[in-house]
């Protein structure tokens, strides 16, 4: 995509089903892609959406049956309760979800493809991956105990405290795109990325005037603050499906936190791309798509 065609625009799904959470939650499922695909099962990192990630996702949805859906109070959802907004409700609905889908679209092969703090949903659920035929993790946010986790945990209390102080209100989607087209987060990322992002991850204010974050700010810096506690206790042995982990070049300045060589876990197929940061997907997302295929037609054997 050239600089002049730099526009993404995430087309209308196929269907869309609202799945309740709670009084106060849902999650709106949605299907694109070949029906008679295998299916993936897409969902995205922190204070994001999961449209956020087309330039990766588009390149799938001719051959696999592609259901997405953005995390609780992210993106599509409505904002329900701060105080059921944590790492361990995001597991529940993990599991309320696969249930979901299971009823809606029928049982058949399907495989999980997360980033980020969404990978730890099915590595934490009671069912640790046994819906899947396999998983596919980019840049999961997992550190084992020791040094390594105390550097891991300052970088997220620093992040932390950045989230809370971010701008949240904006007067136009161009305020957003100007603020954010000179963070280094996006700098290598695809032409139209930051275009992409105020469209995914920005709604009107219910006041009319401009718009204003749709995963508020409070909520994106609590599930970092617990985030990481959860990601130093993952156990790769007890996954139930084979395991594909696609990390960002563990030799370059971080822009999210650490990232992690997980070569010596002997149960994870684990590589990395080199060049790339928390944000592979949308910095190579060809890249991306070509390991994911080669591991996924393995694991489906």
């Amino acid at each position: 995509m050239t600089e002049q065609e730099s526009a993404w625009s995430v087309p209308e799904p196929r269907s869309v089903h609202e799945v309740k959470m709670d009084e106060e939650s849902s999650i709106l499922l949605r299907r694109h892609g070949n029906p008679d695909g295998t299916r993936l099962i897409l969902s995205h990192g922190n204070g994001l959406a999961i449209d956020f990630y087309y330039p990766f996702w588009s390149l799938l949805t001719q051959d696999f049956d592609v259901i997405v859906h953005d995390l609780r109070n992210h993106g599509w959802n409505p904002v329900g309760g701060l105080e059921n907004h944590s790492v361990p409700t995001l597991v529940g609905d993990h599991d309320r979800i696969l249930e979901e889908i299971g009823e809606q679209f029928g049982q058949k092969p399907q495989v999980g493809v997360f980033h980020s703090v969404s990978c730890l949903t099915p590595l934490i659920s009671e069912s640790k991956g046994s819906e899947y035929s396999a998983l596919v993790l980019f840049d999961p946010p997992l550190c084992k105990p020791g040094r390594n986790f105390r550097d891991f945990e300052e970088a997220a209390i620093r992040m932390a405290k950045s989230a809370r102080r971010r701008s949240h209100q904006f007067k136009t989607k161009s305020a957003f795109t100007e603020l954010f087209g000179i963070f280094p987060t996006y700098k290598a990322a695809v032409p139209g990325t930051v275009d992409l992002l105020a469209d995914t991850t920005l709604r009107e204010s219910p006041d009319g005037e401009g718009f204003e974050l749709r995963c508020p700010r409070e909520y994106e810096a609590q599930i970092i603050d617990y985030a990481s506690v959860f990601g130093a206790f993952i156990d790769f042995s007890k996954i139930r499906c084979p395991v594909k982990v696609l990390g960002a070049d563990p030799t370059l300045p971080y822009s999210y936190l650490p990232s992690l060589n997980l070569s010596d876990i002997s149960s994870v197929d684990y590589d990395f791309l080199p060049d790339a940061t928390h944000m592979l997907q949308l910095e190579q997302p060809e890249e991306c798509v070509a390991v994911m295929r080669d591991f996924i037609d393995s694991a489906l054997v």
